[in-house]
């Protein structure tokens, strides 16, 4: 049996344009699938890369699909699969190949092993906005620096899904989220998503910023998103043994290191968490207890209703306007 779906594909690199809604087939589930019926796509820089053609691994042209975050309904589930049945809310883990099994679709094929069950009263926009913003965040900042109370995180790129969501964990943790941003009109929406303290890179001086809000010393932990000559820079803001993580090049330039020691630098990739069972389980249950006890609210930038106005999302998320994550609703 075959399930018409409605698929985002693009044909070739470029820009928002290059995003087009076909009609697809889908199989039924093979052994170790779900099929789930999507009610809500999470957008991700990374999507905007594999799209012009500027990811880690190139798209696979011509009908390349695309997206990490949908959250959904399971339709249908192989023969073998026994941890979810048809009618259970679920989410994906964001650790697929955005080519081959990307989601921004109104019904997905997903290997079982890239689903996880929605955490109770998490409704789909939430859900499509939280995994793989907030497990990045987790996983740099929790399980890689050791963030620990009272420490202060410079977060660079902070208006972003990432950015928000470090914010949050940061808070969580009790450590002291500083948050970097190049528009002043970002300013007062990062203070309302828990910012410390906000330093505006259009008209502040982010590393002198940095080392006079933390009297001197620098901060403990820089998570940051941008990479290239603006890493060595962040150096300067960082104090003696701290942990400087990249886990992002917005930049496209080569990353250069801190000229500065001792500091612990770390190049993230979210698949540390997202790529086992263990990673994926552990993450799961920290978020959902975030979510519960409400240290944990993602960000929501914008909803857009239809796959029709993905290419609106995409031109969004690149004007770089928006604070928190782009939500599109099949």
């Amino acid at each position: 049996m075959t399930h018409s779906a409605r698929t985002v594909l693009f044909h070739e690199t470029g820009g928002p344009e290059v995003l087009t809604v076909e009609q697809t087939e889908l199989s039924d589930p093979g052994p170790g699938e779900v099929l789930v019926r999507v009610e809500a796509i999470g957008l991700n820089r990374a999507e905007a890369m594999l799209r012009t053609g500027t990811y880690w691994y190139p798209p696979a042209l011509p009908g390349s699909r695309n997206g990490y975050e949908a959250a959904g309904e399971v339709v249908a589930v192989g023969a073998d699969v026994t941890a979810f049945a048809p009618g259970d809310p679920v989410f994906s883990a964001a650790n697929f190949n955005l080519s081959s099994r990307g989601v921004y679709g109104d019904l997905v094929l997903l290997p079982e092993t890239s689903v996880l069950p929605r955490p109770s009263g998490v409704d789909a926009v939430t859900a499509a906005a939280v995994w793989l913003t907030y497990t990045t965040a987790y996983g740099a900042l929790v399980e890689r620096a050791r963030m620990a109370a009272g420490q202060h995180v410079l977060i660079t790129a902070a208006a972003g899904g990432v950015g928000t969501a470090a914010i949050q964990i940061a808070r969580r943790s009790g450590a002291i989220p500083i948050a970097a941003t190049r528009s002043e009109a970002k300013r007062q929406a990062l203070l309302d998503a828990g910012a410390q303290l906000v330093v505006v890179g259009d008209h502040e001086d982010v590393i002198k910023e940095t080392v006079r809000l933390t009297d001197g010393r620098g901060a403990d932990i820089v998570l940051d998103a941008i990479g290239g000559p603006v890493f060595r820079e962040l150096g300067r803001a960082a104090a003696a043994d701290a942990h400087m993580v990249s886990y992002g090049w917005l930049s496209e330039r080569p990353i250069e290191l801190p000229l500065n020691w001792p500091v612990t630098v770390h190049g993230y990739s979210n698949f540390v968490v997202t790529g086992t069972a263990e990673g994926r389980h552990r993450a799961a249950r920290y978020l959902a207890a975030g979510l519960t006890d409400g240290t944990l609210r993602p960000v929501i930038a914008e909803v857009y209703d239809g796959l029709d106005r993905i290419r609106d999302a995409h031109r969004l998320m690149e004007s770089n306007r928006h604070t928190g994550k782009i939500v599109v609703r099949p």
